[in-house]
């Protein structure tokens, strides 16, 4: 029955729907429908159900044919309710037309209030009020909306009358405005219409509702609402239900008012009656800012230090009523309630209630202190928190009064978060020197490359002009816990000059800049910021999650630093060290060059001993700080050209280091240039053409962990990793290498260890081999980086031009790079996981890629099992709470993979 209806009547203690029909009914409707039901005094209403938003914008706009009578019927039962006729001039009922879609879009949809008013009905409410200010301020009201959400006409024309006015009659607030003023302004407004439309405003009721419930439904597609969805991963087809409900009013008087109530403290979690109300007003008025809006308790009045009487002083048994109505609605919901009410002529209503907006520090003190409260349990405490959301307890965050007066310069992608201010730099060796010499830097680049990773290091936030979401700047940055922000396309960077312009202004060199890697956006100036300081409640919420996830939770760590700081956050071990991170420390890359650049293999070796006790140096302070943790470290990845610099004065520099002529740099870089590298001469195939290369990191892994063991008594099970194997002879090849070296340490050190020999799978055809390559692997750890990029045949550093589109547009639900693309990439993964454990049941399989760190992706790698994701030190935190709702079924309300399916389809 449920599935052909379109109509759902609620009113007077009866509903026809309830909390579980949120698909249908969107939120707003099911949560009228719920209180409807508990006994909460709800205005009578209907709502139109999703399904017919999108019939609707699917066939030109057009109403289903047999949606008027189910309408007409409904609107009849709101008529019986509430003893009044809709278009009845002598006893006119007048309805709001709002939004309400399945997840909560605040603000985003459009509403028409006081619907059913014409030049008729005001005076039938002016007698049936006796309060005539009331009739022609709802009428002008009615007017204005209906004008700008309906008609399209401007909300300025409107406005600037309403000032006019007021200056003419010398008042300040509109409540000082008569119903003769009212009435002049509801002509003019009339008069606005035509001249805009070119039609004067319809008189007919029934009109105005079609037209409103229409305009509703297609402020489903308006910008903002497009924007909001993309940005909390909103689908699309989802589509926005309506909800058509009799007017109550809070402006008739004295005896009237308007409010909105938490039952809880939003900012803080306390738990605290919390809100805000105004007598003789309406519901906007208190959220627009139009009146200095009151508080509702004694005690919120003296917080705020307000000279204004509280409604517990003001109405005190309206009071009473609505604090009985609060306990009720949040044990019933058993979550923080968001609700707002109208009392007119002493009786108190209920317009809605929903789970109230709060922040990270306050959503985790409500889920702590409910589960404590005995409201919800610990699996339903775990669910609540979106994890994304704890980054900001985790970075540094802009202080909202020095931030409030400070325009936005442009606006990048948010790539890593935190907040930062520093003066400009446009290269790695600046960053590095003004670093050093006490200075905080914002380091300004086009993109960055793997030659900049000091200068990423040394800088408080990374900007660059292009790249997306997974660029290299933004991959690196969040692994480093710098905020980034990337792809600032208005940017024009002029390097010869050290400036930037963006429009009309110019920044150089030394100029102070401030970022937020949260909203991408960039200031010009200095702006202070506040640490992050997790509570008590933190500590005690991710101690539940950890006892409820399966998965294990990983960090990828190149430096003991890193490593110190995932420990600290979490990290039950590395599961991925990138050792050429370590190649790019000043007193070490030019033996890292000097390998490169020598003609053959003895004076390879002879550099590669210059740099094997850093390297080991390097690895025993790794495994040092996980004290037995497991540790992943991947053989060297990139193509040996990118540790030669590509400019002139760089290779220059290079060349006067190694007392070789320039031209032989130059000879070299040609020799090694490549025109796709990311599918050129790098990976394991660096080790099969230079094997030397892999013995001497193998020998430093060994080596550190032997001498750990022996001398300090460490349990250490080294995990060596094989990048971009293709083929079962390629890892087979270089097992026989790495394995050949580790024996050969362990018997001149003699110690016996167990070693673990795995590969990456990053490309298709390793996802597809998984079952031969398992035959020589222990592990396997999934760089979806990578294995998007083959997958997908899009560079993550160049996708940010057209991707977005692409999801705007619907082609594709996501960023692939944010959210594995489950069809395609995720069956490889799949095919992988299922093939490797044929061959090798007791594999260990991970995923070290970006997607570690994303909940949606984590939720399927807990689908596929998994051992473990591996992410940036910063986003252990959200990893650890992810795998816990993977564990649980996932996050209400994400997007389901048949969804994504659908979508793709």
């Amino acid at each position: 029955m449920v599935r052909n209806k379109q109509v759902f009547f609620f009113g007077d203690g009866l509903a026809e729907g309830d909390a579980d029909m949120r698909t249908i009914l969107g939120g707003k409707g099911a949560n009228l429908a719920e209180m409807t039901r508990i006994g909460i005094p709800v205005p009578a209403g209907f709502t139109i159900g999703t399904q017919v938003c999108n019939a609707f914008l699917a066939n030109r706009e057009q109403f289903p044919p047999d949606l008027q009578p189910s309408v007409e019927s409904a609107l009849a039962w709101v008529e019986k309710t509430m003893d009044a006729r809709f278009g009845d001039p002598e006893n006119p009922l007048l309805v709001s037309v709002r939004s309400g879609a399945r997840a909560s879009m605040p603000g985003m949809m459009d509403t028409v209030l006081n619907l059913g008013l014409n030049d008729a009905a005001v005076k039938g409410l002016i007698k049936k009020t006796n309060n005539p200010r009331f009739a022609y301020d709802s009428y002008r009201r009615f007017i204005q909306m209906y004008g700008e959400v309906v008609l399209g006409v401007e909300h300025h024309l409107f406005e600037e009358k309403i000032q006019a006015l007021k200056k003419l009659r010398n008042k300040e607030r509109d409540v000082d405005l008569t119903a003769e003023d009212w009435q002049e302004l509801a002509s003019r407004f009339k008069e606005i219409i035509l001249q805009e439309t070119g039609k004067p405003l319809t008189e007919d009721p029934h009109e105005q509702l079609w037209a409103a419930i229409g305009a509703v439904f297609k402020s489903w597609n308006i910008p903002r609402a497009i924007t909001y969805r993309r940005l909390h991963h909103i689908p699309d087809h989802w589509g926005t239900a309506v909800n058509v409900q009799a007017m109550v009013y809070g402006n008739m008087g004295d005896d009237c008012a308007t409010g909105v109530a938490f039952t809880r403290d939003p900012a803080t979690g306390e738990n605290r009656f919390y809100g805000e109300y105004l007598i003789n007003a309406q519901g906007e008025d208190v959220v627009a800012g139009i009146r200095t809006p009151q508080q509702i308790t004694v005690e919120g009045k003296e917080r705020n230090r307000s000279d204004l009487p509280a409604m517990e002083e003001t109405m005190p048994e309206l009071y009473k009523e609505l604090r009985q109505f609060v306990r009720h609605l949040e044990t019933h919901y058993r979550d923080m309630q968001d609700l707002e009410f109208t009392i007119q002529n002493n009786r108190l209503w209920i317009l809605q209630t929903r789970n109230g907006k709060r922040t990270t520090e306050a959503a985790l003190t409500i889920a702590v202190d409910m589960v404590k409260e005995g409201l919800i349990t610990r699996e339903e405490a775990i669910r609540r928190l979106d994890p994304t959301d704890l980054d900001q307890i985790l970075h540094p965050t802009l202080d909202p009064v020095a931030r409030a007066d400070k325009p936005v310069l442009t606006t990048g992608l948010p790539a890593s978060p935190g907040a930062a201010s520093g003066q400009v730099v446009f290269n790695a060796e600046d960053a590095v020197a003004e670093a050093e010499a006490g200075r905080d830097v914002i380091l300004v680049r086009d993109e960055t490359n793997p030659e900049d990773i000091q200068g990423m290091h040394a800088a408080k936030g990374i900007v660059t002009a292009r790249g997306g979401m997974t660029s290299h700047a933004a991959v690196v940055a969040r692994g480093m816990g710098r905020p980034c922000v990337s792809g600032c396309v208005d940017l024009r960077i002029d390097f010869a000059n050290e400036r930037f312009n963006v429009g009309s202004t110019r920044v150089k060199k030394g100029d102070w800049l401030t970022m937020d890697g949260a909203s991408g956006e960039i200031m010009v100036g200095r702006i202070a910021t506040r640490d992050p300081e997790p509570s008590e409640d933190f500590t005690t919420f991710m101690s539940w999650a950890d006892g409820i996830r399966r998965m294990g939770v990983r960090a990828n760590a190149d430096t003991p630093e890193d490593a110190r700081i995932a420990r600290k956050f979490g990290a039950e071990g590395i599961g991925l060290c990138r050792t050429e991170h370590m190649f790019f420390q000043e007193e070490r890359i030019l033996a890292v060059r000097e390998m490169i650049l020598a003609q053959d293999e003895a004076g390879r070796r002879a550099a590669l001993q210059k740099i094997l006790p850093m390297q080991r140096g390097d690895f025993e302070g790794l495994f040092r700080e996980m004290q037995g943790l497991p540790v992943t470290i991947r053989l060297l990845d990139p193509p040996l050209h990118e540790f030669i610099p590509r400019d002139e004065k760089g290779q220059a520099e290079v060349a006067n280091s190694l007392g070789l002529p320039i031209s032989d740099i130059r000879e070299r870089v040609e020799d090694m240039k490549e025109f796709n590298p990311m599918l050129g001469h790098r990976g394991c195939r660096l080790g099969i053409t230079y094997p030397e290369i892999y013995e001497m990191q193998v020998r430093a892994i060994m080596e550190a962990a032997c001498d750990l063991v022996k001398n300090e008594g460490f349990t250490i099970t080294p995990e060596i990793m094989i990048p971009l194997v293709g083929h079962n002879k390629e890892l087979e090849a270089m097992r026989r290498t790495c394995q050949a070296e580790c024996d050969l340490v362990q018997k001149e050190k003699g110690v016996t260890l167990k070693v673990l020999i795995g590969t990456m799978i990053e490309l298709p055809r390793a996802a597809l081999a998984a079952g031969r390559l398992a035959q020589s692997a222990e592990f396997f750890s999934f760089g979806t980086n990578d294995l998007t990029q083959t997958t997908l045949g899009i560079s993550r550093d160049d996708a940010g031009i057209f991707l977005m589109e692409y999801v705007d547009k619907g082609i594709i639900p996501q960023d692939p790079f944010v959210t594995v693309d489950r069809a395609g990439v995720g069956q490889l993964i799949k095919i992988a996981v299922q093939q490797g454990r044929i061959t090798y049941p007791e594999i260990k399989l991970g995923i070290c890629g970006e997607h570690g760190g994303d909940p949606a992706s984590i939720a399927f790698f807990e689908q596929v099992g998994l051992d473990y994701v591996s992410c940036s030190p910063f986003r252990v935190y959200i990893a650890r709470l992810a795998a816990a709702q993977a564990s649980l079924g996932g996050m209400k309300d994400t997007i389901s993979y048949e969804e994504q399916t659908i979508k793709l389809n």
